[in-house]
């Protein structure tokens, strides 16, 4: 067997960074790069490889997994790349070294080149944590160098020890099973991998699987906690005011009203602040004051008032009119508002606790306390929200989720023009909206969980200390995806801009408009115009939201088509998506349903308000 190049006399040196979720990996990978990974307090977030050249040395930013073993895609790819290591940076959580070790034996027992990086050193500290890196560098035999990667320190110390990793001590239940397997196998890394059970492993070398993972996990997690109750000391009245409050948001008591107190807050500013004084300025002052009269005098300089290029471009539905303006003006602020508090709820640690808090209620749909994560990013993305459904343990709990995104959550841009619209018309309003989206939630969510066979997987979630946000994160996340709403949502408006404009120089608009009369003028008291709106709904439901704010309706009215607009289909994106995640019959009904609920519930509440 050819000798190993040693990582000194590589020409490029491949550093694998590994870790668990919420080990703050991907921040050091950023660090140490240059390269901004989204990085989020939710596992799922980083579920793409990231590699980047830096000098002599190529980063490779794994998953975030609990093991390099095949029991998902993630741990599947891990092992793939870590297999093509020169070394392994290791990153741990300080303050779960108990469960971040196992890995870190799982890396040594490879027989690679290992540094380990000791992260969140504070965040330990404040719990009453103090960890003897000397000595969990002697119990494992490879470098260990304390970080807080947020603050960018010990990276000194980082690099200095990526110039000399070491391999380090293989644990006794793996040493005396490699003699005659390391000549079949070729390296210790497949040893390992094999005699743990890899499938892909036994079947590259035309062996069967022992059988023998049980033990050796079991030998491992004796030696981590051997390990980790020598390194690892107590001394929680040193623990802080964070500690306290993250444990009052776990508890019903105490959780639920500083859940409804945040959920306060946030109506406030988006609701209020944003959707009243920001909107105001931006939509009305700038936009429809300075913006389209400007815009209009240049394009009739060109083009006579009338004509099909005029109306295109600066007509009822121009392209540089109304869609600039519901984009920039109205959607875009109320946008940055959601990502930037939905960051700091992600970057503080508060949304793992939010699902714990909220786990034993989703039990009663179906569900656990991880399908917040979704259902939460739902009111950022639903197309990206219905991807991040795969986290969830069961096609039962898929199922369900999906459903529940299609109908009952509005995405950033839809919860914009709503918060938008509804928010000015004080609380009663409000509650009507919100109880009756919540209560259309819940039903079809029990509807559900009584009809498909199966029950609920356990919630198996960390829960990362609470910490104050950093400012830095917050911002590239809320730019970041902000950005990327622009990037999708303007193109999407033009085409639904120049649709409802063909379908009105056609005549087509007026003829829907008289074929919907019953639905919207009879069932749900709305104008006859309202069909367009529904109509420019089927592209994107923030377009359609945008096209009922453009109509004078009363208080009553509004709350009426806004139930409506937010149960409405899905866009086109999201249904796409739909189509890819569940079997074409279910997607189907799901489109469907989505119309039949929308329109139901819309004539119900009108029935109430009215």
């Amino acid at each position: 067997m050819a000798k190993r190049q040693t990582p000194a006399a590589a020409a490029t040196t491949r550093v694998v960074l590994v870790g668990n979720p919420n080990s703050g990996k991907s921040v050091i990978f950023n660090s140490l790069t240059g390269m901004y990974v989204d990085v989020s307090n939710y596992p799922g977030t980083t579920v793409e490889i990231a590699e980047a050249r830096v000098g002599n040395r190529v980063y490779v930013d794994t998953p975030g997994v609990y093991g390099i073993s095949a029991f998902n895609d993630e741990e599947r790819v891990t092992r793939d790349v870590v297999l093509t290591a020169d070394v392994i940076l290791n990153v741990v959580n300080a303050v779960y070294l108990e469960r971040d070790i196992f890995l870190t034996l799982q890396c040594i027992d490879m027989g690679l080149p290992v540094v380990v990086a000791v992260n969140m050193l504070d965040e330990a500290a404040s719990q009453g944590l103090k960890v003897n890196l000397h000595l969990l560098s002697n119990l494992l035999g490879v470098p260990v160098v304390g970080t807080i990667a947020v603050l960018n320190k010990g990276f000194a110390e980082l690099h200095a020890a990526l110039e000399q990793p070491k391999t380090g001590i293989i644990g006794d239940y793996l040493r005396g099973a490699q003699g005659d397997l390391l000549a079949k196998l070729g390296s210790p890394a497949e040893v390992m991998l094999y005699l743990e059970d890899d499938k892909d492993i036994a079947k590259r070398h035309g062996l069967k699987p022992p059988g023998s993972r049980e033990k050796s996990y079991l030998a491992r997690r004796e030696r981590v906690n051997a390990i980790v109750g020598q390194v690892v000391r107590e001394n929680y009245s040193q623990a802080g005011f964070a500690a306290f409050l993250g444990k009052l948001m776990l508890k019903p008591l105490t959780g639920l009203p500083l859940l409804l107190g945040t959920l306060s807050a946030m109506y406030h500013i988006l609701g209020v602040f944003i959707a009243g004084s920001i909107v105001g300025v931006t939509e009305e002052s700038i936009m429809l004051g300075v913006y389209e009269p400007f815009v209009r005098r240049l394009v009739e300089g060109v083009f006579r008032e009338g004509t099909l290029m005029w109306t295109v471009l600066v007509g009822e539905f121009g392209l540089l009119t109304m869609t600039a303006t519901y984009v920039l003006g109205l959607l875009l602020p109320l946008v940055i508002g959601f990502y930037l508090l939905l960051a700091i709820l992600e970057d503080s640690g508060y949304l793992p606790r939010i699902a714990v808090l909220l786990d034993s209620s989703l039990t009663s749909i179906g569900l656990n306390g991880r399908a917040v994560i979704p259902m939460i990013l739902g009111f950022g993305c639903v197309t990206m929200a219905k991807i991040t459904t795969r986290l969830l343990g069961t096609s039962r709990e898929r199922l369900i989720a999906i459903t529940l995104l299609a109908i009952t959550i509005p995405c950033s841009a839809q919860l914009g023009v709503v918060v938008g619209l509804i928010g000015p018309l004080g609380w009663p309003y409000v509650a009507i909206y919100i109880g009756t989206i919540v209560a259309t939630f819940l039903a079809i969510g029990t509807l559900l969980h009584r009809l498909l066979p199966g029950k609920s997987s356990d919630l198996l979630i960390d829960i990362p200390p609470l910490r104050l946000p950093r400012l830095g994160n917050v911002l590239k996340k809320t730019m970041n995806k902000s950005y990327m709403f622009l990037v999708e949502a303007a193109p999407l408006f033009a085409l639904g801009a120049l649709a409802i404009t063909a379908l009105k120089l056609s005549g087509a608009l007026v003829a829907l408009q008289h074929f919907f009369a019953p639905l919207t003028v009879g069932w749900l008291g709305l104008p006859r115009e309202a069909a367009t709106a529904f109509i420019m709904g089927i592209v994107r439901r923030d377009f359609g939201a945008a096209g009922l704010a453009e109509m004078d309706l009363t208080a009553a009215q509004t709350v009426v088509s806004m139930v409506t607009i937010t149960l409405f289909v899905p866009c086109i994106a999201s249904v796409i998506v739909m189509f890819k995640e569940r079997s074409f019959k279910e997607a189907l009904v799901l489109w469907l349903s989505a119309f039949a609920i929308a329109f139901l519930v819309g004539g119900l509440v009108a029935r109430v308000v009215f």
